[in-house]
Order: C-alpha cells, then sequence, then structure tokens
C-alpha cells in the first residue's frame, strides 16, 4: 500500500485534467483532454476511462498500482451513488452512474465529489491551507462557488448544498440572480457581478473616469479591467472595487463567525486581483466579524491555480 499511487480528475465543460500522484500530495504525472459534450455529453466517461487505461498503459502501470481514484464534477453529486445530475456546461441531462462506469471501465475504485468541494480539498490539502482541519474555500469565477472543510471533513448538508457561499445573502434588495432569489454575493462579486456592479455604478458617475469612458464608448469590459483601472486610481474603478469588497466581506464575516475556521481561502478568476482585492475585502472582513473571530480566521489567496481541483479529487481517493 506504501507505494501505491492515486488519480484526480477534475472534469470541467471544457477539458478534463488527470494527474497520477502519491498520497503525499505529490504530483508524478499530469495530463489533460477536451471535453466532448456533444451527443448529451455520453462520451465524456468513456473518453476519461479510454485516457486513464492510456496512460496506465504508457507508464506500464495497472489497476493494483492504485489506491483509487477521486473526481471532482460539476453538478449535483450523490456522494453514495456517485451519480451526477443536473451538470448543464456538461450538457448531462440525465442522471449520470459515473462511479459505476469508471470502475468498471478502469477496474480502479471510485470516488467522486462536487467540483468546488474538491478545490477547496485541494487548496486545504495542498494550497493556502497548509493542512489546516477547518478551512473554507470561495472561488470567484463566472458564479461564486466555495466549499467548507470542518475538522477535516468535507460538508456537504442534508442535500449537498452545503458551502453555497454565492448564494449568501448580502443585499435583500438587490439584483436578481439565476438561482431565483435577490442579492446573492454572485450576483456582485463574481467576474460577471463585477462588471454588473460597474455598469451601474458608472451611469450615476459623472467625474473624470478611463472605465466610463471605456463604458461610454460600447465597448465591452470585464472584471480584469475593472480592477486595472483601480490599481491606476480610476475614481469610479476604485468606487466599483470598493462596492466589491464590502459585500464580499460582509459575506465572509457571516461565514467565519458561524464556522470560525482557521483560513478562509479565496481563488478563482477574480482573485487574481491578489493583495489589491484582498486587503479591501479584509477590511470589510474585520469590521464584521466577532472579536473573537477576528483575532483567530485569517482570509488568504489560494496559492494552487488550476490544479486545486485535481490535488483535491485525488485526495478524494484516500479519505
Amino acid at each position: 500500500m506504501a507505494d501505491k499511487k492515486i488519480i484526480g480528475v477534475d472534469l470541467g465543460g471544457t477539458t478534463a485534467k488527470f494527474a497520477i500522484m502519491t498520497p503525499e500530495g505529490e504530483i508524478q504525472q499530469r495530463w489533460s483532454i477536451d471535453t466532448n459534450i456533444l451527443d448529451d455529453g455520453k462520451h465524456i466517461v468513456p473518453d476519461i476511462i479510454e485516457s486513464i487505461n492510456e496512460h496506465l498503459d504508457l507508464y506500464n502501470m495497472t489497476p493494483g498500482d492504485f489506491i483509487g481514484i477521486g473526481m471532482g464534477s460539476p453538478g449535483s453529486v450523490d456522494i453514495d451513488k456517485g451519480t451526477v445530475t443536473g451538470a448543464f456546461n456538461l450538457n448531462w441531462k440525465t442522471t449520470q452512474p459515473v462511479k459505476a462506469d469508471i470502475e468498471k471501465g478502469t477496474g480502479i475504485t471510485f470516488t467522486i465529489d462536487n467540483d468546488a468541494n474538491v478545490a477547496a480539498l485541494g487548496e486545504q490539502w495542498q494550497g493556502a491551507g497548509d493542512n489546516n482541519k477547518d478551512v473554507t474555500f470561495v472561488t470567484l469565477g463566472t458564479g461564486v462557488g466555495g466549499g467548507i472543510v470542518a475538522d477535516g471533513n468535507l460538508l456537504h448538508g442534508v442535500a449537498g448544498s452545503a458551502g453555497e457561499l454565492g448564494h449568501v445573502t448580502v443585499d435583500p434588495n438587490g439584483y436578481m440572480c439565476t438561482c431565483g432569489k435577490r442579492g446573492c454575493l454572485e450576483t456582485v462579486a463574481s467576474a460577471t457581478g463585477v462588471v454588473r456592479v460597474a455598469r451601474d455604478m458608472a451611469e450615476e458617475f459623472a467625474g473624470d473616469s478611463k472605465l466610463k469612458q471605456i463604458l461610454d464608448d460600447g465597448d465591452e469590459i470585464s472584471s480584469k479591467i475593472v480592477f486595472d483601472c483601480a490599481k491606476d486610481g480610476d475614481k469610479l474603478a476604485l468606487m466599483i472595487v470598493d462596492r466589491v469588497s464590502y459585500f464580499l466581506g460582509l459575506a465572509l464575516a457571516n461565514v467565519g463567525n458561524m464556522l470560525n475556521p482557521s483560513f478562509i481561502v479565496i481563488g478563482g478568476g477574480v482573485s487574481a486581483a491578489g493583495d489589491f482585492l484582498l486587503t479591501r475585502v479584509d477590511k470589510y472582513f474585520k469590521q464584521f466579524t466577532f472579536p473573537n473571530v477576528r483575532k483567530t480566521t485569517e482570509l488568504r489567496l489560494a496559492t494552487l491555480g488550476n490544479t486545486a481541483g485535481v490535488i483535491g479529487a485525488a485526495s478524494l481517493a484516500i479519505k
């Protein structure tokens, strides 16, 4: 058992990433394949099986060399049955028996969880979480996702919705969310949310601003453009970043007050703004946290980038 390996699979709508790792978390091999979502996504699992088997042949390995395979997937995951439902970006319209199919196709024990959860496990184990038992992860991408590791275990909740930090309400009269309610964190702190805040604030802004000029000219903007303008001292952009930071700080303070983790780790594309974002969010986080939490829970930037998912997925095999 000591020299056996683990396999991690991070399944996304564009690519599936793979890694062969040691149980201590050292990546030994990495590769990826395109995700073929044609024909209701029926090629996805066979492609994953084929890719794993091909690489085992390539490295002269057998199923007996592995403790197991762990995978992160979009959609609603039933971790006991090993099925995925409602993964619309994979074109999966019906429940997929992923565990049964991959175990049959590879001969290796298989475990699956939600993609945001496994990214949380990755950062907790090998990233900014420093392998601490209590780490909350929030990812600011197209949407806002999250995962909670408490006392070393992922929290799932009764229906798998624990850690849905994107749907914490930060503004009861705010924007309508795709989930059907108003004022979710996702509507203001995701990449698309930052742009929405920018457009609305630009309409009310009368001063001199390069960002306002870009918007008034009808050009497309992104959250990166907003943050780049703010870093250059653009008044409007700084106001937008402050508003986004306020909502994010408020939401994370509520998470801190509820869970008191050692670290709340911020990842995803928007977090590429780095310390410029972190220091502003931290100001509001400290404003809204209970004193003991303020002293003991720390905000950190994620460190693993695109490998968080595959590392966390692999860790499922040994949990």
